[in-house]
């Protein structure tokens, strides 16, 4: 444990009810901040295989139970939303921020779902970018507390919710006027995946305007952003296989660079015999 997170970890009994909740939902270094993005997370990842298998032809029993379940899931997430916004410093910034933003898209079919608006329904597809929380390098993600295995979490995180956010809107629009191609959410996604690798077979064909405008979106994605991020893993191989064996007795971290004394994580001084 680090210098900083130590004086926090004293520090934090004196801290109110409202940044203690600021504190717990944001810092993933202590037990309960990590396990709450956890559960968090878990919550995603469920309601996104609800809304996939929602997508199939399955029992009226098992299909009502699924909505009860993401109805709790829905909630739960306002809830979250509501003790962001409530203990945030600045509650107006975090409200036009991009993670509030996020969140509230998540939960807006909680807030209008009184409505009869059916294509708001493409906004639960949006749920899978509440993981961005986990993208931030000076956190560990999942756990994962070396660079390498940040950035590999990372890559897949991104990948993963591009490719489940655009399979969403393209079952969305394309779902009804094309349903010979588009029958469920494993279409969308092969066509997603075939189109932003710019394999293109062509066995798929957007028809409708929208779908067509989200087929160019998903090449330039593809053409552009994969690339990026295959560059930024081999950069990362390479800076590893420039580090030596140098464990830390502090915290364990055990690779730093040649000439360094002091651990990049905690600040601990490093013993002087090197491998």
């Amino acid at each position: 444990m680090s210098q900083e997170l130590a004086a926090t970890e004293t520090s934090r009994e004196n801290l109110s009810p409202r940044e203690k909740i600021a504190f717990y939902l944001d810092n993933t270094n202590t037990n309960i901040g990590l396990w709450s993005n956890l559960s968090i997370l878990g919550l995603i990842l469920l309601s996104s295989a609800i809304f996939v298998a929602q997508t199939y032809p399955i029992d009226k029993q098992l299909k009502f139970s699924l909505e009860i379940i993401d109805l709790v899931i829905l909630v739960i997430f306002a809830i979250e939303y509501l003790l962001r916004l409530w203990s945030a410093k600045n509650p107006q910034k975090f409200l036009f921020s991009l993670f509030g933003v996020i969140d509230l898209i998540a939960v807006l079919p909680l807030l209008i779902g009184w409505t009869d608006i059916r294509f708001i329904r493409v906004f639960r597809w949006f749920r899978i970018l509440r993981i961005i929380r986990f993208w931030q390098p000076e956190k560990p993600i999942l756990g994962f507390k070396t660079g390498d295995s940040i950035v590999l979490v990372r890559i897949f995180l991104t990948l993963f919710t591009l490719i489940f956010v655009y399979a969403g809107l393209i079952y969305q629009v394309e779902h009804q006027i094309n349903s010979n191609q588009i029958v469920n959410f494993f279409d969308a996604f092969y066509f997603v995946v075939v189109t932003m690798t710019t394999v293109g077979y062509g066995d798929v064909t957007p028809l409708s305007q929208a779908g067509r405008l989200m087929t160019v979106l998903m090449i330039f994605t593809g053409v552009l952003f994969i690339p990026w991020q295959l560059s930024e893993l081999i950069a990362q191989v390479v800076k590893k296989n420039n580090f030596v064996e140098q464990t830390c007795p502090s915290c364990g971290l055990s690779r730093h660079e040649p000439d360094a004394l002091f651990c990049k994580r905690c600040g601990t001084r490093l013993p002087s015999d090197r491998q």
